[in-house]
């Protein structure tokens, strides 16, 4: 993700993309009921111009960090929070999958802590007791890796520290990376609440908690674990939200953890990225799999298929492995290893389709992904967005091709009326 995407939309879109704003977050009206609060805004414009790293004034290491990963320009999420983020303020910010999110909150994170630490040396000041400094959370185990990966890819010059924690791997490793003080801590919930009932995981000097993809944090599924992390984090520190899609609902729980906030959107709020393009196949549920095969076989791919249930992942790749299609399957009853040889075989090429659950919905950045298919109708508009946003990420385009049997029509006329498909 090295440069703003520039690629028009393949496909008729219901509304284009608007003006982009920072607004500040008005006060809520006072409601008992939650269902009912409703949330205002006062737009502030903002720059989303592409803007040169060169030209940013980051540290020579960092700087040097972007340019091995082929990073020249900013995104436009990047150029409207960066100044917000170096300013030290609270942050909602809500932009299109594929536009470069992640380096939105980790290079100015870098930044401090490189900063921070050039700055003792040079007053001569002793170093200060090694501490966890910044905690992200993440909903998933893959999105853990991806942005620990990312940390490590971007900070390798400067010796900045990073740990993924995450069910399913060795409690040791982490344990004693925990203990050592690491300055940056990637987590899943579950897992660090492990290791913060051991008493390994202590942030009495944590200065950045970021929240990413921050709707499923917020939601009622994460929300009890992370309103128990929080409330065991300094109070004194700064804190950022960033999704795709950023329904009231979850804005109304964030205001509960954030203080005076920015808030910042780029390109349609809780829509999918203009660079995809949405088709849609009426199919009977019982011939799905064999028009799936009939497609797989004329499609090169990468392509990435979405089921609902675990049980119909492995039963979906088994049928196309049968079918001579070498695919992998996805989902939460796997095994780490056998998740993460799943996404580093389609990486690599040794799969060319990967059957998910949505787990792999969540911020997998895998280049060059040709097609996501919702073999089962996503059940939200949301949960669509985030689906077909594993294509068309930065400068490509992609296609979004939904199968949809007479049962599953709702669910689609639900998500056709926010985004309009070509058909």
């Amino acid at each position: 993700m090295t440069e703003q995407p520039t690629q028009p939309s393949r496909g008729r879109r219901r509304g284009r993309r608007t003006s982009t704003s920072h607004p500040r977050l008005a006060a809520a009206p006072s409601q008992t009921d939650s269902r009912t609060v409703a949330l205002a805004f006062e737009p502030e414009p903002v720059s989303t111009e592409p803007l040169a790293f060169e030209s940013l004034g980051l540290d020579p290491d960092l700087l040097a960090g972007t340019q091995d990963r082929g990073f020249e320009h900013t995104t436009p999420v990047q150029t409207a929070v960066l100044p917000i983020v170096r300013e030290g303020r609270d942050l909602i910010a809500c932009a299109e999958t594929g536009t470069g999110k992640t380096a939105a909150f980790v290079l100015p994170i870098l930044e401090r802590l490189i900063r921070q630490a050039k700055d003792a040396r040079a007053d001569g000041e002793a170093a200060a007791p090694a501490a966890t400094r910044v905690l992200v959370l993440t909903p998933t185990r893959e999105l853990a890796v991806q942005i620990d990966d990312d940390v490590q890819g971007f900070a390798y010059r400067a010796n900045i520290g990073s740990v993924a924690v995450y069910g399913g791997a060795p409690m040791g490793p982490q344990l004693r990376a925990l203990e050592a003080g690491v300055p940056i801590v990637v987590a899943t919930p579950g897992r660090l609440m492990d290791h913060m009932r051991s008493g390994a995981a202590l942030f009495d000097g944590l200065e950045v908690l970021v929240l990413d993809e921050a709707d499923r944090m917020l939601d009622m599924g994460f929300w009890p674990d992370v309103r128990r992390i929080v409330s065991l984090l300094p109070s004194e520190r700064q804190t950022l939200l960033f999704s795709a899609t950023m329904p009231d609902e979850v804005v109304r729980l964030a205001s509960a953890i954030l203080r005076e906030p920015a808030f910042v959107q780029v390109g349609q709020r809780n829509a999918a990225a203009a660079t995809i393009t949405h088709e849609v196949e009426n199919v009977p549920t019982g011939e799905k799999a064999n028009w799936l095969v009939r497609f797989l076989r004329r499609e090169p791919g990468p392509i990435l298929v979405f089921v609902r249930t675990k049980h119909g992942a492995d039963r979906l790749a088994t049928r196309l492995s049968g079918a001579g299609i070498r695919v992998a399957a996805l989902h939460a009853d796997r095994t780490q290893r056998e998740r993460l040889a799943a996404v580093e075989g389609l990486k690599s090429g040794r799969h060319r389709v990967l059957v998910a659950t949505d787990i792999a919905a969540r911020g997998l950045d895998i280049d060059g992904i040709t097609h996501v298919i919702n073999y089962d109708t996503p059940h939200s508009p949301d949960a669509y967005v985030h689906r077909v946003g594993r294509t068309g990420r930065a400068h490509a385009t992609g296609t979004a091709l939904t199968l949809v049997s007479p049962g599953e029509e709702r669910a689609m006329r639900a998500i056709t009326s926010r985004i309009e498909l070509t058909t």
